[in-house]
């Protein structure tokens, strides 16, 4: 029976519970790299990277466990289901604990050993649990910590190296009245489990010295595996001797059901006591794959692969059943652009100076249709005919045709799709583009890429001196030098790329600022740091992007600045300063963003600005920045990681897409681009019930519509105009008081006065 009752009284006590998120937030992890798999409640579990996937094995049912219902979303190292307590509980590399209780929708969070001071924190690695008469003891990189599931709180903390010195202990078990420890350079160590004083190294012997990746009990015997992937068993006369060693590295070493499941990188193996050999899997029909973890269960091998997911093998057969949950090929994502109804997803990686090494060799993800699609690596390559594409690292879905999608490889050249398909790669064998002085190190070093109304796609090329490239809807490239304007040779990097509304070419650089370049005339300005000459916090541009104003929002390596003229950017003589945000907080005036590095900004159909940093996660401000509407953090939300590289809006329902580099999640944004008329007017919640406090949404607005919102007898709410294709009501008469249960008449009116709609909302106190 399971042990709940006390578990349900002492969650306020000893635990901090992490939030669910499902209504208004969906996570998009990769499961395909499966560390760890247990069993219990009729299901396998499995672990993967952050996240978990659960196997229900009366109904072949998949189910997912990410931070959207309230996983850390850190790199997790092993898990353990306990059946007398109905406890999933999950470790972590940083020395977090998570558990999942039968039954309950929260995560309990343990923070004793992340939060503990005293041990370092390459120390705190949770590497393996052992359940034992009602106790966990924590294998980890400084010891042995244990854990009281019926009371859930920790106990002692056993420091069993050398004078008590931390040590890494890989694995935990007991036999008879011993609990043994293995550690990874050592040795073996016991002690009597049941010893009041075990707490003292003292009482700990060395049974045998060397390096070991675990040891188990199976039955009456006990048996270890070594660094070097030999198999020991212990006798009782002459201590262990080695049985059995393998070729392939041992990745995972377990007992489960009185089976000892060895797994290596290539194979999977099953023993009952004895160590006889009740079944092995060497390889599989239709599966190239590498091991990281095998677990053995009702004559069913459960293998966890480095990027298959996991594979169900029943024994005497070598198919597989693959047990995937959709999503994209990795966590890592690093570059996303977003069109109706679809996202695309690049997962190459530089970094804060532009650095692409080590190179990232990974393939591309696109979401369609609530469905993934995604190319490896290798086959991204057979694609477009080409021996390495690395470091995809910008995406551009052209606005006009979002069939067609370009990625920027910060190496290799320009990659382009056409219908999900990679169509060619644009380098200097194909293109007017070169690799500057012929490294061959250096590459062609694309980044940042924007369309025109013209459908040319204007992007940057760094390191060259026509390092600025148009490519016509025709596939006609025009290479534009750059040097009279900027040393292109010593120039870190050029980034980002945006076109203004009059088709105005603008350009981040690393080390000499913002770059405007005029096609008409062939002209370039640039502003800097200097006050009179663009008063931009660090000469670091990361990232441009015009609002519905026209106006260039610039995010930096230590600030925000905006450009409220572009056009005077190219007049002679003009003082062209782009200005900070003044705000006030706590009646002291501020600005915003003060010195924060800023990886993104977007602006979304109400010209609110998304606005994403490196280490302060995600804020949405209102369209002048005045006000933060909402902030993103691990704290207060699904983000897997503060760190927010990127984001991307599908402006057809207001989805806001994040890109960390623990992983992609996705919020149900309002704001929307406008209609063409005011025929799809709708508003939601509809009616507002009294238990709901937040904000009905008028969707389906032309630009700058007014919005007048009265009750039935015409008194006057509510008025505004609209920025985008929706605005937001907080169900208050001016914001001064809630308004009273009955039907209030919305009334639109186009910016032309030549459309009007009327809506009725009903609400209900």
């Amino acid at each position: 029976m399971k042990q709940l009752v006390s578990v349900v009284l002492l969650l306020q006590i000893f635990f901090l519970q992490a939030q669910n998120f499902e209504n208004s937030w969906t996570g998009y992890f990769s499961y395909v790299s499966v560390k760890s798999i247990s069993q219990g409640n009729d299901k396998i579990y499995a672990a993967a990277e952050n996240a978990i996937f659960t196997y229900d094995l009366s109904t072949q049912e998949i189910a997912t466990i990410s931070t959207i219902n309230g996983l850390s979303g850190k790199t997790i190292t092993t898990a353990h289901y306990s059946n007398v307590y109905g406890l999933y509980i999950i470790g972590y590399e940083n020395g977090l604990i998570e558990i999942a209780i039968d039954g309950e929708d929260n995560i309990l969070k343990v923070v004793d050993i992340l939060d503990k001071p005293t041990i370092p924190p390459n120390n705190k690695k949770i590497n393996h649990f052992n359940e034992y008469n009602g106790s966990l003891y924590i294998s980890t990189g400084y010891g042995i910590s244990v854990y009281n599931l019926d009371a859930l709180e920790f106990g002692d903390t056993y420091f069993i190296g050398d004078l008590g010195s931390q040590i890494n202990i890989t694995q935990t078990t007991v036999q008879g009245v011993l609990i043994y420890a293995s550690s990874s350079g050592n040795g073996i160590k016991s002690a009597l489990v049941a010893d009041d004083n075990i707490i003292d190294y003292q009482q700990w012997t060395t049974v045998i010295g060397g390096g070991y990746k675990g040891i188990q009990s199976l039955g009456s015997e006990l048996y270890t595996v070594n660094n070097s992937n030999t198999i020991l068993k212990f006798d009782l006369d002459v201590g262990f001797l080695q049985i059995d060693t393998f070729l392939s590295p041992i990745v995972d070493f377990g007992v489960a059901s009185e089976i000892l499941t060895i797994t290596t990188e290539s194979s999977i193996y099953a023993y009952t006591e004895g160590y006889s050999l009740l079944e092995e899997v060497n390889n599989l029909i239709d599966f190239d794959y590498k091991l990281q973890s095998g677990y053995t269960f009702n004559n069913t091998f459960y293998l966890g692969t480095t990027d298959l997911g996991m594979l169900v093998v029943p024994f005497g057969t070598s198919q597989a059943e693959q047990i995937l949950p959709d999503g994209p090929l990795f966590n890592q994502a690093f570059a996303i652009d977003a069109s109706p109804g679809q996202l695309w997803v690049a997962f190459g990686e530089i970094d804060l100076f532009f650095n692409p090494y080590p190179l990232t060799k990974r393939g591309i993800s696109n979401f369609r249709n609530d469905d993934w699609l995604s190319i490896k690596y290798d086959d991204l390559k057979d694609e477009v005919n080409v021996n390495d594409i690395n470091d995809l690292s910008y995406v551009k879905i052209n606005p006009n045709n979002t069939n067609e999608v370009y990625m920027s490889s910060y190496q290799k050249g320009l990659l382009k799709i056409n219908n999900q398909t990679p169509t060619i790669l644009y380098n200097e064998t194909n293109s007017p583009m070169d690799i500057p002085g012929g490294d061959e190190d250096m590459g062609i070093r694309l980044y940042g890429s924007d369309f025109d109304r013209e459908e040319n796609l204007w992007f940057v090329q760094s390191r060259a001196d026509n390092g600025l490239i148009k490519l016509t809807p025709e596939g006609q490239f025009q290479l534009i030098d750059v040097s009279n304007i900027i040393d292109a040779e010593n120039e870190q990097a050029l980034s980002d790329v945006k076109v203004s509304r009059e088709g105005y070419v603008f350009f981040g650089a690393v080390d000499n600022g913002l770059v405007g370049y005029n096609p008409t005339n062939n002209e370039f300005n640039k502003i800097s740091e200097e006050i009179g000459n663009g008063n931009l916090p660090t000469n670091n541009i990361r990232t441009l992007a015009f609002d519905n104003q026209n106006r260039l929002w610039i995010g930096t390596l230590k600030g925000l600045r905006v450009l409220y003229s572009v056009g005077s950017f190219f007049e002679s003589g003009a003082n062209i300063d782009a200005q900070p945000i003044i705000i006030l907080e706590d009646g002291i005036a501020q600005e915003l963003l003060f010195e924060q590095s800023i990886t993104d900004i977007e602006v979304d159909g109400s010209n609110n600005k998304w606005v994403s940093t490196a280490t302060s996660g995600v804020f949405y401000l209102s369209p002048n920045g005045q006000e933060t509407l909402l902030r993103f953090t691990t704290d207060n939300s699904p983000l897997p990681s503060d760190n927010v590289i990127d984001i991307a809006i599908d402006d057809s329902d207001g989805t806001v897409y994040f890109a960390t580099k623990d992983g992609l999640v996705a919020y149900d944004g309002t704001s929307t681009d406008p209609g063409e008329d005011l025929e799809g007017v709708y508003a939601y919640p509809n009616p507002v019930r009294p238990t709901y406090f937040g904000n009905v949404t008028i969707d389906g607005l032309t630009a700058k519509a007014n919005v007048k919102i009265t009750d039935i007898t015409g008194n006057l709410v509510f008025e505004t105009t609209s920025e985008g294709g929706s605005i937001q009501w907080d169900t208050t008469a001016f914001g001064k008081y809630r308004v009273a249960s009955g039907v209030y008449l919305v009334l639109i009116t186009s910016d032309d006065n030549l459309l009007t709609k009327v809506a009725k909302i009903m609400v209900i106190r």
